[in-house]
């Protein structure tokens, strides 16, 4: 039993075929339980392999394709990980390997959907005017604090560095 089939069973929508004329029937309907149309439905690619024809037709072949999917994703996201406390675009570079990985691995396809997912949902909260209103609010407030402290320190000290305060 291979979990991957089970696995692209269980998340795949099945799709109805598209009219070999490339019409469109109007069958676009929202589906209430997802928010996304029929159509969004069939854009999304299928999971699974995606590596060419004869690959796939050699099991040891396809074996060792993933084990090199597997090693150069690995690589990229071990660099992100590096990345994260040094300067650099850690976050970037970690996606970039779970893409390489979303080539080959179900389960990287899965997250990579989920992460699309909520970064769509906090995009469109971020949109929201309550939101943004609360947001222009503590930003506001946040640049009086800092300007108050800066006022401050000016009265206190001058326009001196700090590290030229002698006392």
């Amino acid at each position: 039993m291979n979990a991957e089939s089970d696995a692209r069973d269980e998340a795949a929508d099945p799709a109805a075929p598209a009219p070999a004329t490339g019409d469109v029937t109007g069958d676009v309907t929202p589906d209430v339980t997802e928010g996304v149309t029929k159509d969004d439905a069939t854009a999304e690619r299928e999971l699974g392999s995606r590596a060419p024809g004869f690959i796939k037709a050699s099991r040891a072949l396809h074996l060792s394709w993933q084990v090199g999917v597997f090693v150069a994703g690995l690589a990229v996201v071990v660099a992100g990980i590096i990345m994260l406390p040094l300067p650099g675009p850690g976050w970037l570079v970690i996606f970039g390997g779970m893409a390489i990985w979303a080539t080959e691995f179900v389960w990287a396809q899965l997250v990579l959907r989920w992460t699309r997912r909520k970064v769509t949902e906090a995009a469109q909260k971020a949109l929201d005017p309550k939101v943004r209103r609360r947001n222009i609010i503590l930003t506001a407030v946040g640049l009086v604090i800092v300007a108050v402290l800066v006022g401050i320190y000016v009265w206190k000290f001058g326009i001196t560095m700090p590290w030229k305060i002698r006392e």
